[in-house]
């Protein structure tokens, strides 16, 4: 099978097949980013005993282990009927007892994936594992041992971050992200679907480059009539996605849910004292700490503290395109879906409304937020800039004016680029009305922030700036579509 991009994963992968003592590997990610896709891939095509066993999403402890007891005896009885045992520690030496018959000069993965299922409430699987790595496998140079699961929060508290048995156990981490822009064009070429940079962002907006989404694209459709068969027929697979999702990654889904629709609601974030405020007295303090790490852990969320402003706190985005396209154009219209009553061409008809227009705007933000080093790139940044964004909100009743940078760098040579974000149709074009919006905010930032720092102005735009007098006057650097596509 083909591995589209993952160049650091591959050769983590690779220096853990080639190396001679024994390898933890913890690897985690949003559902659908393509874990499994990418270790069964790899591994399936090495000269080594591959054992791969599979956690059930609410499975019995009975369940769990004959799913587990049944891949030791294909791996290494030649499919024999094994006892049944009815706890993990009889499991793990069952299996610990069969690497001797394995042969003496292949290497040996273990790759436990959704362990997270796995490791029900009183299972004592963790343990069990803490116990069996540290008194065995790690002992043992042909072994390497790959935990998987798709809710990251779970895998990074138990076992990255692991204050008992496994503490410092593991030897590398893989978190797998979305596809970028370039790596999704590459999937969908290599599914027989060619579209231009344009057509690719529209999905991209949609999908979030999640590897499973970007392989229900059709070949020889359009974006919009893509989506439209992906989001707005009867039983779309995206409509569905939704709960499924939430429900697959965390127990009382709906808590999360009500997280990020009230985050989705603030174009520009919400700061995390009145988000905790506003969802009421049982999340506050830390359950609702621990929901939005969770929720940021699986890359749902951004958290970030406004330049300039950091007493001020954490402030919260939303910045998973699909969450954002579900709250904006499915969940309203939710009903009408499931009755079958929407009218045919209901997306092509929305690229005209201002929603349409609101929504293009921020969901092309959160994709600028995952190409931060072809944007850095681009406008010739040193690595150390530091990336961030800016606000400052007026008290109420006063005449004062905001501002808003949808992002910075602060740079080490005593200067700042501030960017705007814009997408359009077309090249964007700076008129006199737009020039004094521009210097207004830069005013603001100057006055709020009192820096006395150098600022230069550039424009990401993703379909490039007309030339105009007030453009030549104010803007240093542009950023285009096609810089997003390109390696970081």
């Amino acid at each position: 099978m083909t591995i589209i991009g993952r160049v650091a994963e591959l050769k983590t992968l690779n220096q853990i097949l080639s190396s001679n003592v024994p390898e933890f590997l913890a690897i985690y990610g949003r559902r659908r980013v393509g874990k499994t896709y990418l270790i069964r891939s790899f591994f399936e095509d090495q000269d080594v005993l591959f054992f791969n066993v599979t956690g059930t999403k609410n499975g019995t402890l009975r369940e769990q282990i004959r799913h587990f007891t049944k891949e030791i005896s294909r791996i290494f009885y030649n499919n024999a009927k094994l006892a049944q045992e009815k706890n993990w520690d009889l499991v793990f030496e069952m299996l610990t007892e069969a690497l001797e018959s394995a042969p003496p000069n292949k290497k040996i993965v273990f790759f436990f994936d959704e362990f997270p299922w796995m490791a029900g409430r009183n299972s004592r699987l963790l343990q069990t594992l803490e116990y069996y790595w540290n008194q065995y496998w790690s002992r043992n140079n042909r072994i390497k041992l790959i935990i998987c699961g798709s809710s990251a929060s779970w895998i990074i508290e138990k076992i990255v971050n692991n204050k008992g048995g496994l503490y410092n156990r593991l030897t590398r981490n893989i978190y797998l992200e979305p596809f970028n822009l370039k790596d999704s064009t590459l999937f969908l070429n290599s599914i027989g679907v060619k579209l231009n940079n344009d057509q690719i962002l529209q999905i991209y907006m949609v999908t979030g480059g999640i590897p499973y989404y970007l392989s229900r694209i059709e070949r020889g459709l359009s974006a919009t009539q893509n989506i439209e068969k992906l989001a707005f027929q009867p039983k779309s697979f995206l409509v569905a996605e939704f709960d499924n999702l939430f429900s697959s990654l965390y127990e009382d889904h709906e808590t999360y849910i009500e997280i990020v629709r009230l985050i989705a609601s603030r174009r520009y974030g919400i700061g995390q004292e009145e988000l905790l405020k506003d969802l009421g007295k049982t999340l506050q303090g830390k359950a609702g700490l621990k929901r939005l790490k969770a929720l940021q852990d699986s890359n749902f969320i951004i958290s970030f503290k406004p330049h300039f402003h950091k007493k001020r706190g954490i402030y919260y985005k939303v910045i998973d395109e699909y969450t954002l396209f579900y709250l904006d154009w499915i969940e309203p219209i939710k009903s009408t879906l499931l009755s079958k009553s929407l009218m045919r061409g209901y997306w092509e008809k929305q690229q005209h409304s201002a929603a349409w227009h609101s929504w293009s705007g921020y969901a092309f933000e959160a994709v600028c937020y995952k190409h931060l080093p072809q944007i850095g790139h681009s406008l010739k940044m040193s690595p150390t800039a530091i990336p961030n964004t800016w606000r400052y909100s007026p008290q109420k009743g006063t005449e004062e004016p905001g501002a808003q940078i949808d992002l910075l760098f602060d740079r080490d040579d005593d200067s700042l680029t501030i960017c705007e974000i814009k997408y359009t149709g077309k090249p964007y074009v700076i008129d006199k009305q737009e020039a004094m919006k521009l210097k207004q905010k830069i005013a603001v930032f100057k006055d709020k922030t009192r820096t006395k720092k150098q600022i230069f102005l550039a424009m990401i735009s993703a379909n490039g700036l007309k030339k105009s007098l007030y453009s030549e006057e104010m803007i240093d650097g542009v950023v285009t579509l096609d810089d997003l596509f390109k390696e970081e």
